[in-house]
């Protein structure tokens, strides 16, 4: 997919954020001296299940991965603890002019720990700030990831709806839930 440079999401947007004292967690830009780390999520089937992505099985794989689009994309950060050591990753993809797609992962040995929640909530928070042009964030979420949805849902995000039959995904066609946030709408807690 073809994006114009207008529709580019701010690379400099949230580089270093810091969540509430009892949170401990702050997004930071990737480096590909985050491959070990990276490859903690990204080689577990669990993490990568509802993911566009296969696991990965070699780190040379994983580097040309973080060379090839991780690097380059106009906004993906890691999702660090204190220690500033990536756990996740979060991203905005821009889908043209005025919309935004959010997209996360976080490795298993942390969910259920608020910080995919607290992630989220750190963009949608700075997000429309950085970017006035941007009219709403989004994301598509599998239908069977219900761990996600009620990630969105805790941060203030719409349930707009599902998506029938709309993803073509790891060789079947599956229905996704349509998510949105506006700059008008206001974050949870």
């Amino acid at each position: 997919m073809e994006i114009d440079s207008s529709s580019m999401i701010k690379l400099e947007t949230l580089s270093t954020v810091s969540s509430s004292p009892t949170e401990k967690i702050h997004l930071r830009p990737m480096t590909l001296s985050d491959v070990d780390d990276f490859m903690v999520w990204a080689t577990d089937s669990n993490v990568t299940r509802f993911c566009t992505w296969e696991p990965y099985t070699s780190r040379e794989a994983a580097i040309a991965y973080l060379n090839d689009v991780v690097l380059p994309h106009p906004w993906l950060r890691a999702i660090c603890l204190d220690n500033d050591r990536p756990i996740g990753s979060i991203s905005v993809t821009p889908v043209d002019k005025i919309r935004g797609e959010i997209g996360y992962v976080l490795g298993s040995k942390y969910w259920g720990k608020g910080i995919a929640t607290e992630a989220v909530r750190l963009v949608a928070a700075e997000i429309f700030k950085e970017n006035p042009e941007m009219e709403r964030l989004e994301a598509l979420v599998d239908v069977d990831n219900v761990g996600s949805q009620k990630v969105l849902e805790k941060v203030g995000f719409v349930r707009e709806g599902v998506m029938r039959k709309f993803m073509y995904l790891k060789g079947n066609v599956r229905d996704m839930v349509m998510f949105s946030f506006l700059p008008s709408d206001s974050l949870q807690y």
